[in-house]
């Protein structure tokens, strides 16, 4: 297999930590987003979106990181990262999509670069607008996680899985921009759990070979 990946990239960290959780080995091919290099010729035929992460197994291209995880936990089930309970998934997944579909989106790079390149806010401005939507997005999960009786150790039971593989990496984020974790308790139990293990430490953004 081969990752294109960048070692800040969160979507890419996500299937980084999927990886490593499943034993598996791969090629990492860096592309440096912050240096625009998405946009070149030879990176846009891989990913015409420009995105990180793809993944390249059996000769074949996967995109979107949470499509790329379901992917591994259908091609190589174990250990698993979706519970098999068809209720369980939906609240894992639920979990994970607060952060993939409600947070990440309005903070990636290239939302955080139009509104200082075109939008010429400020970066306290910058900062503000991103400490608002993880803030926001942080106190549901919060709820949820501080309420819900299937969170254990980890945010479904005592076994680390998709929803977790989420959450550190916005985690990691949230502390670069210095969001202020303290009303997030459950969230940072979580994430401290998370990273005692060796595959979220083999996946973490400090000891990829692109880390700068």
């Amino acid at each position: 297999m081969k990752l294109y990946s960048y070692f800040r990239s969160s979507a890419a960290y996500r299937v980084r930590i999927a990886l490593a959780l499943k034993g598996l080995d791969y090629e990492y091919a860096s592309i440096q987003i912050a240096k625009g290099k998405q946009f070149e010729p030879e990176y846009a035929a891989v990913n015409p979106q420009h995105l990180v992460p793809v993944l390249e197994d059996e000769r074949k291209l996967l995109y979107q990181s949470l499509a790329i995880i379901q992917y591994l936990d259908e091609t190589y089930p174990e250990p698993r990262i979706l519970p098999i309970d068809r209720f369980e998934r939906n609240r894992v997944r639920s979990l994970a999509l607060i952060i993939a579909c409600e947070i990440h989106p309005l903070n990636n790079l290239r939302v955080l670069k139009y509104l200082t390149d075109v939008l010429k806010v400020s970066d306290e401005q910058k900062n503000a607008w991103y400490h608002h939507w993880v803030t926001t997005g942080f106190t549901a999960l919060e709820h949820r996680l501080a309420t819900e009786p299937q969170t254990g150790r980890f945010c479904h039971g005592d076994k680390p899985g998709f929803a977790d593989i989420s959450l550190v990496p916005q985690v990691a984020n949230a502390r670069r921009f210095k969001v202020d974790l303290t009303p997030f308790p459950t969230i940072v139990r979580i994430d401290a759990a998370c990273n005692e293990l060796e595959a979220f430490k083999k996946a973490a953004p400090q000891v990829q070979p692109d880390a700068e």
